[in-house]
């Protein structure tokens, strides 16, 4: 049966867990002669700008040995309003994989539906689990197992706060999110995670005596028109100094990127000591990789 990585929730916690493990051994390897992908390509489709979902996917294709093509609305039948469907059943019939990275959680739903080869959430408006990977790999690697630990999220309840909440659950550890009103996750996933997530009162609330504190920009891709509206609203849920002084002395920071410093995070905290946003980055590359592995060729035991 062809699995598809549209939600964390796609993986039972073992997959989880071992793809993360792998991820950093892949990361220590860096095997050059290790490339299980050739002949093999990987579809990308792209309806949102992006950086490091890009590189990552096509870098970690060329690095396997494979191929990545960088398909966009622009250049695409997409563009001129050829069904998903459509679209599935071509490039599953071409490629190995699709990853797709758009507004509609929806869409990538129908497009895996129709496709015969598995499709990878690379962001869409309820979810980024690809990020959440990257996010659980820097957080092994720098704290070791989150399992009892703390986590707090800062700010705006979007796609990749919905990724921490289910990572919370699938992981064994307690998230606490701290968002404006208008600004809260979702209610479906908060019901769904019980008590591995906490709605709390404030930032202060969420990060006393966090092993990790997370947050995003405050305005997301497609959102510029809300910024004034956004920024009134999210006065007071900057990530600075004093507010990372209320977790524990230990605790770590991170951020997907791109990042505004002087409003989600203070450069003192994104630039600082406690700061892991430059291996989380890196990370997606590893991620990402592992991830092909098993949806493709599984993952070895070693």
């Amino acid at each position: 049966m062809t699995r598809h990585f549209l939600e964390l929730t796609d993986l039972s916690a073992a997959e989880a867990r071992r793809i993360v493990a792998r991820a950093s051994a892949l990361k220590q390897l860096r095997d050059p002669g290790y490339r299980p992908f050739t002949g093999r390509t990987l579809a990308m489709i792209f309806t949102k700008s992006s950086t490091r979902t890009r590189v990552s996917f096509e870098a970690g294709m060329a690095r396997f040995g494979g191929h990545a093509l960088f398909l966009t609305t622009a250049t695409t039948q997409l563009g001129r309003d050829e069904p998903i469907a459509d679209t599935a059943r071509v490039l599953s019939r071409m490629c190995d994989a699709i990853m797709i990275r758009n507004d509609s959680q929806a869409q990538q739903v129908e497009l895996a539906a129709h496709s015969r080869v598995p499709v990878i959430n690379g962001l869409s408006d309820m979810h980024h689990p690809c990020q959440m990977l990257a996010d659980l790999q820097c957080w092994f690697e720098h704290r070791g197992d989150p399992a009892g630990k703390v986590a707090a999220w800062i700010g705006d309840g979007n796609n990749v706060c919905h990724s921490w909440i289910q990572a919370a659950k699938k992981f064994g550890f307690t998230l606490r999110i701290a968002a404006p009103p208008g600004y809260l996750p979702s209610a479906d996933l908060l019901k769904a995670a019980g008590l591995s997530v906490q709605m709390v009162a404030s930032p202060a609330d969420a990060v006393r005596d966090a092993d990790l504190v997370v947050t995003d920009t405050w305005t997301s891709m497609g959102q510029e028109a809300e910024t004034q509206r956004r920024l009134a609203a999210f006065a007071g849920y900057q990530v600075d100094d004093a507010l990372m002084g209320k977790a524990r002395p230990d605790a770590i920071f991170m951020h997907c990127l791109p990042a505004h410093r002087g409003e989600e995070v203070a450069a003192s905290v994104i630039d600082g000591a406690q700061s892991v946003v430059w291996d989380e980055a890196e990370n997606r590359l590893w991620a990402q990789m592992a991830l092909l592995e098993f949806l493709l060729v599984g993952t070895p035991s070693s």
